[in-house]
């Protein structure tokens, strides 16, 4: 089994341990002397980065959390002057504003390694045709795995989103072996090549590299005997980095996490306090080698579990168990990460009012739909029916601009949702709630 970074992704537990100290000694200096937000916080609880002899030290840190962020919009965070930024991404925030996040010409070069890991885990090697249906764009998923399938060597087509049926023609006609895009959309490419009787093992298609959005064993299997691959999952932040925190090798027994780059802590998200190893809790990370936006205890709000058992594959680093469910609101659909708030912050901007509105995702085999419903207030009912039509269109339009999601809308009766409605309602194929 090819290892990308046996001096990394090998280390003895001492050795890793003793380069977090290293690392994270390092950060600490760098955040205190080039970020205002961190240098208060600091001074705070009187705490200098020389205070810091031990990695238990960072117990006493307070955490980084999406809110801190947000109100640094856009370049507070930032670590490094803007000349020294080549690459600017952003994240989902909980208002209209994004979360902006910046790169330095040696942090998109440990991003290419870090994604070139988890690739080569899985199986990528130099002579593979790499088809990414990911969204180019401000979102860092695409951009990840076409920087770590180019440091492999392989040959990278970057067909972006949409378009199945061109997607399907492309990898017949260009012979593309590794897939990567979202689990639901590898379904919906599965659906569509059945109805075209398109036998996918014809294909030289033979991995598939999936992430963006929780998936289950169930959907795996399922992807595998549709499409005839292999499937595995890994795991990014746009905060931290993007896709190269972790990913999982071809045995499939959890996520390595590169603890080189990034330190892994599990807290109770209500006591805030750090669990042993092997407790079920939020995942906090801390960024080792990040220049540009480095982050301190970020609270990522994923539930997971952390594994420090040795794997078959030979790597020694941790291993992370696919999150099992999120700490906050945030709904991630289609590889889109969706705040309710977002949402209220929307109509509320459009239609001068806050009516109660309820987000439906519908979890079909192929690729979940989402529906909005929108109380009718006074104010919509005395709109003309075009009126109507049109203010859900501009809407639905102002959605897809600032938030990325594709959504149908629907206008329903007054007090059919309760203020006290939970604003996500999710709908399974077993017709369950």
């Amino acid at each position: 089994m090819k290892i990308w970074d046996p001096l990394h992704e090998c280390m003895p537990r001492e050795d890793i341990e003793q380069l977090q100290l290293e690392r994270l000694q390092a950060t600490l200096n760098r955040v205190y002397k080039n970020v205002v937000h961190y240098r208060k916080i600091f001074n705070e609880i009187s705490f200098v980065p020389e205070d810091f002899q031990s990695i238990e030290d960072l117990k006493k840190l307070p955490f980084t959390t999406h809110e801190d962020l947000e109100s640094n919009y856009p370049y507070g965070m930032f670590a490094v002057p803007l000349r020294e930024v080549v690459r600017i991404h952003s994240a989902p925030g909980t208002s209209m504003k994004p979360i902006v996040v910046g790169y330095t010409k040696n942090d998109i070069r440990t991003w290419a390694n870090l994604v070139a890991r988890f690739m080569v885990a899985a199986g990528v090697d130099r002579d593979d045709v790499v088809q990414i249906s990911f969204l180019y764009g401000l979102q860092t998923g695409a951009f990840g795995l076409h920087y770590g399938a180019e440091a492999i060597g392989a040959s990278v087509i970057p067909t972006s989103t949409g378009n199945t049926e061109k997607q399907v023609m492309i990898m017949q006609d260009y012979r593309s072996t590794v897939l990567v895009c979202t689990p639901s959309y590898a379904l919906k490419i599965a659906a569509f090549m059945e109805e075209q009787n398109i036998n996918p093992h014809g294909l030289a298609l033979r991995l598939g590299l999936f992430g963006g959005e929780p998936w289950s064993e169930a959907k795996r299997e399922e992807i595998e005997n549709r499409l005839g691959i292999s499937a595995t999952d890994n795991y990014g932040i746009s905060e931290i980095i993007g896709p190269g925190i972790a990913g999982e090798c071809a045995c499939k027994s959890g996520l390595h996490l590169f603890e080189d780059a990034f330190y892994p802590e599990i807290i109770d998200p209500e006591t805030k306090r750090v669990l042993p190893p092997g407790s079920m809790g939020e995942l906090v990370l801390t960024t080792l080698t990040r220049e540009a936006f480095p982050l301190i205890r970020y609270r990522t709000g994923d539930i997971t579990r952390l594994n420090y058992s040795p794997c078959d594959c030979g790597r020694t680093l941790v291993r992370m168990e696919k999150p099992s469910g999120r700490t906050d609101d945030m709904l991630i659909v289609k590889g889109v990460n969706v705040f309710p708030s977002q949402i209220r912050e929307i109509i509320s901007s459009i239609t001068g009012e806050q009516p109660a509105f309820q987000i439906v995702v519908d979890h079909r085999p192929t690729l979940d739909q989402v529906e909005l419903q929108i109380e009718i207030t006074e104010k919509i009912f005395a709109l003309e029916l075009n009126e109507q039509r049109q203010l859900l269109d501009f809407l639905k339009k102002r959605i897809f601009s600032v938030v990325g999601l594709t959504t149908t809308l629907r206008l329903v009766e007054p007090g059919s949702l309760s203020r006290e409605s939970k604003q996500v309602r999710h709908i399974w194929p077993d017709n369950s709630v």
